[in-house]
């Protein structure tokens, strides 16, 4: 193959080349992949290993291995201390497994955070269709291929639990005080459950989701010794949701659909909210309008993987409001979360609530 060497550059205009590479690249994203993929940064360890080693270790082909690892020696990633030595740097050791931001789970080719990346191979037919990708890519729709693929549906629930720090900012735009039994709707394997009964000793929760999922959180839960306040809903939020919550809550869920579904969702958190529960929903990536970028980035990837959609503010007031609902007050938190208190719609005399008719 033969490369067609970068045009000229002068100081006044950049080349096309190097214009446009900070956007094009795929290579240094593929290969960091790979490298969380085949945990390079668990084999290395704490020394320098040869790469005749490593890639046994990761049953690999040296010589692909060298490269791979070269190439990101050369982007800041791992460290050639002495030919055909390599170790773990500070950029590296974020791929490792026991590292607490989780990230080696969402780079993993193996598991839903790689595969996740790689329906956009499938963007061109999103694009012109306006239908995600992820069926094209993969053989089925997103929610059928996670429920016909328990271990990526396992894996799914383990990488929407990563990164701790977000799961502990998103509790704490909240005033949980007002409530003494919180329903996570959709809630995963309880990961912002088990932040919210941990710092409220006297709080009882109910974990709301497929079966398999709940059973997996039942797992979680009981790890940490909080799943004896805690009831479990082996069931799908389009059905009718248990009652006798105070505050019922979408974690990142609203997103992950179109609007019919979303004010579906709604509809069901606020039939079991009743006339004096909240329903508490839970979004980022620039809703509160503060990362113009961040929400641009996740309204595609909502659009390629199953339908979804960011939305702002004023987008969630109209899907709270037909679901009768009210929007009563909204919180941001540092990491760019944004929370939205919802209470029920005062009803009319008629008792349909106000905004419903129609919806």
């Amino acid at each position: 193959m033969t490369e067609t060497a970068p045009e000229e550059s002068t100081d006044r205009e950049p080349s096309a080349w190097r214009a446009l590479a900070p956007m094009m690249d795929l290579v240094t994203p593929m290969a960091v992949r790979v490298a969380a993929t085949l945990r390079l940064a668990d084999l290395i360890g704490n020394g320098a290993v040869g790469v005749d080693e490593l890639a046994e270790r990761s049953g690999t082909d040296a010589e692909a291995l060298g490269r791979l690892l070269r190439h990101l020696v050369s982007h800041g990633m791992f460290a050639e201390r002495r030919p055909g030595k390599f170790t773990v740097n500070e950029p590296a050791r974020l791929l490792r497994s026991d590292h607490p931001s989780g990230m080696r789970v969402w780079l993993d080719l193996d598991g839903f955070g790689g595969q996740m990346d790689l329906a956009f191979t499938g963007l061109l037919h999103t694009v012109r269709t306006g239908q995600p990708a992820w069926e094209v890519v993969f053989g089925s729709p997103f929610w059928r291929h996670l429920a016909d693929n328990p271990d990526m549906a396992a894996s799914f629930d383990a990488t929407m639990a990563a990164g701790p720090e977000y799961v502990v900012d998103a509790v704490s735009g909240y005033d949980w005080t007002r409530a003494s039994h919180v329903v996570d709707v959709g809630g995963g394997t309880g990961a912002l459950l088990a932040e919210v009964l941990q710092a409220h000793p006297d709080m009882r929760a109910t974990l709301v989701g497929l079966p398999d999922t709940v059973r997996r959180g039942r797992q979680f839960l009981a790890t940490r010794g909080l799943d004896r306040r805690c009831d479990f809903a082996g069931q799908s939020f389009f059905d009718p949701l248990p009652r006798g919550g105070d505050a019922y809550v979408l974690s990142g869920v609203v997103h992950d659909w179109g609007d019919d579904e979303a004010v579906e969702i709604l509809r069901r958190c606020a039939e079991a909210a009743g006339d004096h529960g909240r329903v508490v929903i839970i979004e980022g990536h620039g809703t509160s309008g503060d990362d113009s970028g961040a929400f641009a980035e996740m309204n595609l990837r909502m659009l390629v993987l199953c339908g979804g959609r960011e939305r702002s503010l004023d987008d969630y007031t109209g899907l709270a409001a037909a679901a009768g609902l009210r929007v009563a007050d909204v919180h941001t938190t540092p990491l760019g979360h944004v929370l939205l208190d919802c209470v029920p719609t005062p009803r009319p005399a008629g008792g349909v609530a106000a905004g419903a008719e129609g919806s």
